[in-house]
């Protein structure tokens, strides 16, 4: 049975959407006997300080200004740290491209350096947080979230004797999220119109609770070595405004570079090595060090299996979008 009162985590990017959310779940549901928060904002740590510290929530929380791209500081943030979530990362795809020398410093290289820390600590447990982008990349961030999947996914195989296990969680679009499409939608609804690339993009969709349970759940299974895919539903860009701006005017402007018109959370290659449960994926590593006895009760997938945006079978209706949002 997996106690998180006994546990001590460290969270990189903890200031960011997904750390603010998995900080508030697991203080008021987990009660960890510690919990830092690894940033180099200091800004944004102030304004969670207001909410959460040792004072007002009586539990023990701790703030690390430091850059995943620092070594020596995240080896210090790891003492005595049983889990680390990997959150930190570059992820605005314009930004990206712009600035690609940047996203790898700190997508790829970042990974490194947290993968190296952990070992050298000894951290029990290591889970990153990827994305859809990363399955066939076609742009930057995608590929920088692919190397660190696979750096993470390696790091298994020169552990040694060491306890510390590696995986990943692969998710996709969150609700309301920074950077998220559904806040720059409600902004532009402010003008009247909707600035669309193209009518037939779909994507998945997952709200930050979602995301950080599934986060949650997935360390607790974890061995070490797999990719966490939850089930979660699609819907159509198109059918999204009607939700949050039905009465703006629509403006098709074009896709994007590096966008893709649908998403891919496990492709066709991946199906061959991926296990479907009930409310998840669970991909497999190829490497001769893998043994997933304990996911024995998984559903083997068809050879010709990709889970989509477009063919998923499970789709948001305006209704159910617009309660999300709310």
């Amino acid at each position: 049975m997996f106690d998180w009162r006994d546990k001590v985590i460290l969270i990189t990017g903890g200031t960011g959407s997904f750390g603010k959310k998995f900080t508030q779940i697991m203080l008021e549901r987990y009660n960890p006997k510690k919990l830092i928060i690894f940033s180099r904002d200091e800004l944004k740590q102030h304004e969670m300080r207001q909410i959460w510290n040792d004072a007002i929530i009586g539990a023990s929380i701790r703030y690390f200004i430091g850059d995943v791209r620092d070594p020596d500081r995240l080896r210090r943030a790891m003492q005595g740290v049983d889990i680390v979530v990997h959150a930190a990362a570059l992820k605005q795809v314009p930004a990206c491209e712009y600035n690609p020398i940047e996203a790898v410093m700190t997508n790829v290289m970042g990974a490194r350096n947290v993968i190296e820390a952990a070992l050298d600590c000894q951290v029990k447990h290591v889970l990153a947080l990827s994305t859809d982008k990363a399955v066939n990349p076609v742009n930057l961030y995608g590929a920088t979230k692919l190397v660190a999947e696979k750096l993470f996914v390696q790091a298994n195989s020169y552990r040694g004797q060491a306890a510390t296990r590696f995986s990943c969680v692969r998710y996709g679009n969150v609700v309301g999220s920074r950077g998220s499409v559904v806040p720059l939608f409600l902004e532009q609804k402010k003008n009247g119109k909707i600035r669309v690339t193209d009518p037939r993009m779909t994507r998945f969709w997952i709200t930050l609770e979602q995301g950080v349970e599934f986060v949650i759940r997935s360390i607790e299974q974890m061995l070490g070595g797999e990719v966490f895919v939850p089930r979660i539903p699609s819907m159509r860009v198109i059918d999204l405004v009607a939700a949050v701006a039905p009465e703006c005017e629509i403006e098709y402007v074009g896709i994007r570079p590096g966008e893709k018109v649908h998403e891919v959370l496990v492709s066709e290659d991946e199906a061959r090595n991926t296990l479907e449960f009930d409310d998840m994926y669970v991909i497999q590593p190829t490497h001769p060090w893998w043994s997933g006895a304990n996911w024995d009760s998984g559903k083997s997938l068809a050879p010709d299996f990709s889970y989509s945006s477009l063919n998923n079978p499970h789709w948001l209706t305006v209704r159910e979008m617009q309660a999300l949002v709310e």
